[in-house]
């Protein structure tokens, strides 16, 4: 019986019932939304019993579903303990794996690890940019540090960092044919956006910075789009433009004077923070603990710096 379960479409429709919703379920998946509808209708099928009430807005399991979806959220978390001990066994738990954006990895947590492996010399760590989602059930990470609003339920979560936002360029925009002294002086500017996806809340985009600023957006003279938040960081200290700066991703470019403020307004606060998040069994390993004791330091430190 085991041979002929559909567990791809089983991990799917757990997934559907814990986030409610396929889009959560389709990007913690890594699929479309459509190939995770399919694999839920598979299940049904297969199963012969309706396991959700679709709606408009969201979808609710019945009392088989609901059923299936406990069983099968035990059995992967089952999974992900053995997994767990048995990547452990035999490294003395000195090895570390940890998970998050890229953009957070390039311009904040790379800069500051070194602290780390000096404080810590005994303990390796793995850092992997993977943009999708981490199921810690598969065993493909010990901590992860997440984008969004904090809500990640049955797993231990420590807020890192908050967020603002403030508008930077590279120092010679502010002077060049067409100087940067106020928001009106983005039309004559390329503007950088980096295109996040909603997790709940308000984007923190260029709208939302004009709209809780009050100013009026102008129609900029280029817009140049990007699906990774270090490659807007990128573009803006190379010159190609303006790009709304999230303070965790642009503070050390700030310090040392590879972006500047156009602007003498104050930053934004936004609806979204940085997340240390990993299982609470995670936490019985002593690498993890000192991971988060010290992520957690250097937050503090950009905190009160900042």
């Amino acid at each position: 019986m085991l041979s002929t379960l559909p567990y791809a479409a089983l991990r799917a429709f757990e997934a559907v019932v814990r986030l409610n919703g396929f889009g959560r379920a389709a990007d913690e998946l890594g699929m479309s939304q459509s190939a995770v509808s399919q694999h839920v209708r598979m299940l049904e099928d297969w199963t012969g019993q309706r396991l959700l009430v679709r709606g408009a807005r969201s979808s609710h399991p019945t009392d088989e579903g609901r059923r299936l979806a406990e069983a099968v959220a035990e059995g992967l978390g089952r999974i992900g303990e053995v997994c767990q001990d048995l990547r452990t066994r035999g490294k003395d738990g000195t090895t570390l794996a940890v998970t998050c954006l890229p953009g957070f990895a390039i311009n904040w947590l790379f800069p500051r690890l070194i602290r780390f492996d000096q404080a810590h010399p005994d303990i390796s760590v793995s850092i992997s940019t993977d943009p999708r989602p981490i199921t810690f059930a598969a065993g493909e990470a010990d901590v992860a540090i997440r984008y969004g609003m904090g809500q990640y339920p049955g797993l231990h979560v420590r807020k890192l960092l908050g967020e603002s936002l403030t508008p930077v360029c590279a120092p010679g925009l502010l002077a060049g044919e067409a100087p940067l002294r106020a928001p009106a002086d983005l039309a004559r500017h390329t503007l950088l956006v980096d295109e996040l996806k909603p997790v709940g809340g308000r984007l923190p985009n260029w709208e939302f910075w004009a709209a809780q600023s009050g100013v009026v957006l102008p129609r900029p003279a280029r817009v140049r789009r990007f699906g990774q938040s270090n490659m807007v960081v990128q573009a803006a200290i190379e010159g190609l433009g303006v790009a709304l700066g999230r303070d965790a991703l642009v503070m050390d470019a700030l310090a040392d004077g590879r972006l500047v403020r156009p602007f003498a307004m104050p930053p934004v606060p936004s609806d979204y923070a940085f997340w240390l998040v990993c299982p609470e069994s995670a936490l019985s390993r002593p690498a993890v603990r000192a991971f988060q004791a010290w992520v957690l330091a250097e937050a503090a430190v950009c905190d009160k710096s900042g």
